[in-house]
């Protein structure tokens, strides 16, 4: 092994994990919260039982397929690279002015998209849902529901955008914790309704409040951090233009999966509670996307971006394998659980009120699917990190388009052999062939190759998973014996089959990290350089 593929030591790298997982923190408070969220929806609006379901559902997904795109896509693509270098050759106030440039022009392009969603509604939820069209009824509450819940948009590109400039000082709470706002507000809107449909009008405009107190919230921690990014009206300066050219082919990179998404719910469309269905299931495969790969890629762009800038290719290597490494070690026990035990999770987390047995089993059935391509949800975060960090946006658009047309191709195929399970059996293919190319690229251009202890080291992270795999196998089959240590113990609304859930996820959270220690997969001198912790300043908090 050459001095340039060594690992770096924990000790050096260990702010990237430490960083991931101060967000990967707030991420699993913001998931508790929506979890609360998603059973409170799930009890008052159901999946098939009702349509009110799927048309809020579906006004849900909307915004937030152009927040992925105008927010968190371009921005990643673009924006946090150049702020980085800009702090770092420029100086704040330099660097200050071109986030209020890219601020201004970011909320000018999403409130004029929300602007001609608003009005164009009606026509466009023949392209969003076709199949709505089938119930006359139906089809007209997704179209108030979208454009009540339409304003969301501005709301989290602004905020995305500010998340960016707080990340790119090294500030990560408010960032994860915000979202807690979106799930809280949703929550608070469902819980006094009395009918699905009150249900989910009160649950669009929660939204709606979530999007306006989450972009407050940002502003404000902006402010505190001491950045001045003031509000201004769009300026098309070089800096901006040099942006904007590599943020529409980030977008479509970075935002690949949520137009899979969108296709997939066109297709879905045509079956009662499909859309639904697959909402659930996007609760718990998008789980680790979210708490790992997203959590780990925020931490890792700055990171990379500032190596690259100083010619330090053995550093941001070092960060890849450590970013790599520490997201699969996460990521496979999530995939494994919900390849092992979907129903078993399904049944106990959601089966009460209007979400029925059959809803749980339809659902089960998709999300055995898409547990598959978790890990690839999860790499595909990073790999484009490595991409975006070199400034090159173009490659990672070619590569996201190819894996949208797979998954158009193989999902209609699937669709009209298997049903909805096609749909996410489809997302998987698509990700693992998106994640393969851009693995092959980035090794082709010697822009990233694993180092073999790296690869070493995730063959023992599978060993741990298979094994973890076949313990959580044999709790789903013997399921009824561990209900049974229950009896009929009620608290509240929850009972056997939820007590049972929360004991096997507990005793599988117990006993994987030994399985990971004991095959070497993971050492305890590696966490605790990880965990190793530092002085907190005040204004770490923003």
């Amino acid at each position: 092994m050459t001095a340039e593929s060594k690992p770096a030591p924990a000790a050096k790298s260990s702010g990237l994990i430490r960083s991931s997982l101060i967000y990967s923190s707030f991420t699993m408070l913001s998931r508790f919260t929506g979890l609360l969220r998603d059973l409170a929806i799930g009890y008052t609006m159901g999946a098939s039982a009702t349509f009110v379901a799927d048309a809020f559902n579906t006004a849900w997904a909307f915004p937030n397929l152009f927040r992925r795109i105008f927010g968190e896509g371009a921005f990643a693509a673009a924006f946090v690279p150049a702020y980085s270098r800009s702090l770092e050759t420029d100086g704040e106030e330099v660097a200050d002015v071109l986030a209020a440039d890219a601020m201004a022009t970011l909320a000018a392009a999403s409130i004029f998209v929300t602007v001609v969603a608003e009005l164009a509604m009606p026509w466009l939820m023949y392209l969003i849902a076709p199949g709505f069209a089938a119930n006359p009824e139906k089809f007209r509450l997704a179209v108030v529901l979208t454009q009540i819940t339409m304003p969301y948009l501005p709301c989290m590109a602004i905020y995305a955008h500010l998340s960016g400039v707080l990340n790119a000082r090294n500030r990560f709470v408010l960032s994860g914790a915000a979202p807690v706002l979106l799930n809280l507000w949703t929550l608070v809107a469902v819980l006094p309704a009395h009918t699905a449909q009150q249900a989910a009008v009160f649950g669009s405009w929660g939204i709606v409040v979530a999007g306006v107190s989450q972009a407050a919230l940002l502003w404000w921690g902006v402010r505190k951090s001491g950045a001045h990014v003031d509000v201004r009206w769009p300026r098309l300066t070089p800096e901006i233009r040099k942006l904007i050219g590599l943020a529409v082919p980030g977008a479509i990179a970075a935002s690949a999966t949520q137009i899979s998404v969108f296709v997939s719910g066109i297709l879905v469309s045509q079956v009662n509670g499909a859309r639904s269905w697959l909402f659930y299931c996007d609760r718990l495969y998008q789980l680790p996307q979210g708490l790992i790969g997203v959590a780990i890629g925020v931490a890792l762009l700055p990171k990379l971006s500032r190596s690259i800038h100083a010619h330090d290719e053995a550093g941001a290597r070092a960060a890849m394998d450590e970013a790599v490494l520490f997201s699969m070690a996460f990521a496979l026990p999530c995939a494994v659980a919900l390849v092992t035990i979907p129903f078993f999770l399904i049944d106990g987390m959601y089966t009460r009120g209007q979400f029925t047995v059959n809803d749980a089993h339809q659902t089960a059935n998709a999300l055995f699917f898409y547990g598959w391509g978790v890990p690839a949800f999860v790499a595909a975060q990073l790999f484009n990190r490595a991409f975006f960090a070199r400034q090159d946006t173009r490659t990672p658009m070619r590569l996201g388009l190819v894996s949208v047309g797979v998954n158009v191709a193989v999902g209609v195929t699937l669709f009209y052999l298997i049903g909805v399970p096609g749909v996410a059996a489809a997302t998987t293919v698509a990700w693992w062939t998106n994640v393969a190319m851009m693995a092959t690229t980035l090794a082709s251009r010697s822009h990233y190759r694993p180092a073999p202890e790296a690869i070493a080291r995730l063959l023992r992270i599978l060993v741990a998973n298979v094994a973890l795999g076949a313990l959580l196998f044999a709790a789903g089959h013997w399921r009824n014996h561990i209900q049974g240590l229950f009896g009929h113990f009620h608290l509240g609304r929850i009972g056997a089959k939820e007590f049972a859930v929360g004991l096997v996820a507990v005793a599988a959270g117990a006993v994987y990290p030994a399985l990971l220690f004991g095959t070497g997969g993971m050492t305890l001198s590696e966490v605790r350089g990880a965990l190793r912790s530092r002085r907190v300043k005040p204004e770490d908090l923003s």
